[in-house]
Formats: structure tokens, C-alpha cells, sequence
């Protein structure tokens, strides 16, 4: 994987850069859509590049593992051979599907056991089995195995989860090292950042990180409760340790505005499972705010959904006929929703993109911000 960074911006540390990969490039800040079974929820492939134009997608090692196997996985010739999709995919170690399973695992220096959630049988996950279950995936980037702690977490908590997570790192790496990737592609390592909010523990694990020399770094650990203001001042703090000639991936954050203060902060990837899910309930990003489209004010709406960004489902289909398939409980509107409210994720890193390089980002995104937020 190489990151050229071609552009920064005047007012602020965001940066606009391109990551090259074996399956194509990736133009940065980018958010990824997340297809955690290896499909994302309610969009085809053709959607995703025509409408959304996903540059890259998530798969999660922990679903992929339990369905539908790495030996079906493999027969198929990885993750991009068996869902059809041929740029990049990073997966997720499952690290944070272990952590949401706190009452159904238990954690040693060895790794992770866990009951599946699907039949409640018993798996462990080591770092080197992690690593091997993702080079069966073959996805372009793969994630070290780490603990997540939760918030809030007591200081001695926080310190004794981060560095063992920084010693499955080292696991990570030297697993990796007596591995070959099985489809003939390179897979890079991200590893990631813990420490809570505990200012000092994450300046120790970003530095650690850092230190380990891989061409790309993560940040772990937020958007699980903490209040907005704490994960910024945790995300600077990361960005400051974290070496500027690599990209950044902000693990699981999180709404619009969360994306544009994080990438003035100088993150470059973003990945959530907000647009699809909040979409499916019937909440909408747009480019004049956040609409509640099953609120019967819509009813006789018959504007487009949105006619502020390039996506065909946002301008062909209107509010009033939206609502009506939320009212109707018809399947229709769950991929309306989810396929508008990725395209307007996309389309909005792909405005920060532009305004970076043209170097008045700072401005833009303190303009845009209030609008995001507003409710219609």
C-alpha cells in the first residue's frame, strides 16, 4: 500500500491524499461503507459504485469467521471473489464485536474466548488466529487484534487493556511475517490506538504505535459513549503522535458533522454503521440537515429526497413517496434510505476533499456544520 499526500489545508491539519492499494485507489478523507457480513445492508455492488461511489467497503472478521467460514471464504478466492466487489476492502479484526460480547467472553493474555451469538458455541480468537482468518478473507487492509475498552473505564482498566493490546500487536506483526497473502495481493496492517480517555495512556499507545512502523495507523476506542468534545480532544491528541506521511482511520465515527471536525484534525478514513441503520429507522443526512422522514409533515412533500448531491435514488424519489413506504412497511424504503444517506456521506467527504485543496476547508466546515445539525 503507498499514501501520497497531495494537499493541505491553510486553517486547520486536514489533508487530502491518495491511498494506493492492489484492487485501486482510494482518495482521502473517504468514509466507508460497512458490509459487515460482506454485504452492506439493503445496497447492491452496482449501487455502491453507480450511486454511493463507495471507493472502498468493510467486512468484519468476527461475522465472516462464524458465516459464512474462511473455507468457503477460500474456495471462493477471498472476500472480493465471493461478494463480487473488486476495489478495496478493509476488515475489522472483531475486536469490537468481542468487546459487545463482555458478557459472553473472557480475556487472557492469550486472546479472546467468546460464544457465538448465532449458536452460542465456543471460539477463541488469538491474534495470530485473527490474522490468519484475514488473510482467508484477503481484504487490502486488515486490522490488528485489540481490546476496546469501554467508557467509561477505570484508569488501571484502560492502562492494563492497552498494553495488551500492544503486546497482541507484536503478535500481529510476527504472525504476519511467517504468512504469504493467499490470492495474490498485498495486505496491509493497520494497528490501532487505545487508551480510553485517558490523555497519557493515549499518548503511550499512540507513540507504541507509531513506533511500529506500519503503513497505515487506526484510532480505536471512541464514539462508545463518550461525550463529543472528549473524543475530539482525544483524536488531536492521537493525530500529534500518529506520523503524518501515513493515513489515519478514525474506527467507527460517527455523523456528519463528527467527520468534518475529525478531519480538521487530521483523520483521513472514517467508517459507521449510521447511515445505514440510522436510514433504516427513517432518519436522513441531508444537505439542509437531518430529516425524521416518517414525521407526517412530509406527507405531501413531493420535492426530492435531496437535489444537493449527485446520487439518482436522492433526486428520483421524493420525500412524500419515502415516507409513504416507511408508512407502509415496504422493504422499498429501507434501501431508499440507506442508499441516500451513503451517497450523502460520500458525496460529503468528497466536498472536504475539495475545499482542501482548494485551502479554505476551516471555513467551509464551520459554515457546514450548522446546517448538518439543524432538524427539518
Amino acid at each position: 500500500m503507498e499514501f501520497q499526500l497531495l494537499a493541505a489545508d491553510s486553517g486547520s491539519k486536514a489533508r487530502a491524499g491518495i491511498i494506493t492499494t492492489d484492487h485501486g485507489q482510494i482518495e482521502t478523507p473517504i468514509f466507508m461503507p460497512v458490509g459487515t457480513v460482506g454485504s452492506v445492508k439493503a445496497v447492491n455492488q452496482q449501487q455502491l459504485k453507480e450511486e454511493i461511489k463507495a471507493q472502498i467497503i468493510l467486512g468484519n472478521t468476527y461475522h465472516l469467521y462464524l458465516r459464512p467460514g474462511t473455507e468457503i471464504l477460500e474456495e471462493a478466492g477471498g472476500l472480493h471473489k465471493f461478494n463480487g466487489w473488486d476495489r478495496p476492502i478493509l476488515t475489522d479484526s472483531g475486536g469490537y464485536q468481542v468487546f459487545s460480547l463482555s458478557n459472553n467472553r473472557k480475556l487472557t493474555e492469550e486472546g479472546a474466548m467468546f460464544q457465538s451469538h448465532i449458536d452460542g458455541s465456543r471460539h477463541l480468537f488469538t491474534p495470530e488466529r485473527v490474522m490468519d482468518i484475514q488473510r482467508s478473507i484477503g481484504a487490502d487492509i486488515i486490522m490488528a487484534f485489540d481490546e476496546c475498552p469501554p467508557y467509561p473505564s477505570e484508569y488501571l482498566y484502560a492502562k492494563n487493556s492497552m498494553e495488551l493490546t500492544h503486546r497482541w500487536l507484536a503478535r500481529c506483526i510476527q504472525r504476519l511475517g511467517e504468512t504469504e497473502p493467499k490470492y495474490g495481493y498485498r495486505q496491509t496492517l493497520f494497528p490501532i490506538v487505545q487508551g480510553s480517555t485517558y490523555k497519557d495512556l493515549r499518548k503511550a499507545s499512540a507513540e507504541f504505535v507509531a513506533a511500529a512502523e506500519c503503513e497505515g495507523n487506526a484510532i480505536g476506542g471512541l464514539s462508545v459513549g463518550e461525550p463529543e468534545e472528549m473524543m475530539y480532544e482525544m483524536c488531536a491528541l492521537c493525530c500529534e503522535y500518529l506520523p503524518e506521511s501515513k493515513p489515519r482511520y478514525l474506527m467507527g465515527v460517527g455523523t456528519p458533522w463528527n467527520i468534518l471536525e475529525n478531519i480538521s484534525l487530521g483523520v483521513d478514513m472514517f467508517d459507521c454503521v449510521m447511515p445505514t441503520r440510522n436510514g433504516r429507522n427513517g432518519m436522513l443526512f441531508t444537505s439542509k440537515g437531518v430529516v425524521n422522514i416518517k414525521n407526517k409533515k412530509w406527507a405531501n412533500d413531493f420535492t426530492p429526497i435531496d437535489d444537493g448531491i449527485d446520487c439518482y435514488t436522492s433526486n428520483f424519489y421524493t420525500k412524500a413517496y419515502l415516507r409513504h413506504l416507511f408508512v407502509a412497511s415496504e422493504i422499498l424504503a429501507l434501501e431508499i434510505a440507506s442508499i441516500h444517506n451513503l451517497a450523502f456521506y460520500l458525496h460529503l467527504v468528497k466536498q472536504a476533499r475539495e475545499h482542501i485543496i482548494a485551502g479554505d476547508y476551516n471555513q467551509w466546515k464551520n459554515e457546514m456544520i450548522p446546517i448538518l445539525k439543524q432538524r427539518c
